[in-house]
């Protein structure tokens, strides 16, 4: 399936560079974005234990890929395309474990 998003990894000209992530999807409310939260385990020095925390990013969707809530998506750092968005999913994993 083609598209004409020029801010599309496959079919445009975006180029992805820097970090790629998984992540999972949490809302598609927006006509062409996502809100995807990563979760990962930090250090703490003092109680020498780790605690897990999240992060939630604003990511572009591009209009060839068919993203639901709940979907495991990898995506990949570009240039800032918005005020809130530097990334761009490039691949659909699927549903949640």
């Amino acid at each position: 399936m083609e598209c004409n998003d020029r801010n599309c990894p496959i079919h445009g000209g975006l180029r992805v560079r820097g970090n790629q992530m998984e992540a999972t999807v949490v809302s598609t409310k927006m006509k062409n974005s996502v809100v995807v939260e990563r979760h990962s385990l930090r250090k703490n020095k003092k109680y020498e234990r780790y605690e897990r925390i999240k992060s939630r990013l604003t990511v572009h969707k591009p209009a060839c890929m068919d993203v639901k809530v709940g979907d495991r998506v990898i995506i990949g750092e570009t240039r800032k395309i918005s005020k809130t968005k530097s990334f761009v999913i490039t691949k659909v994993l699927g549903g949640s474990k």
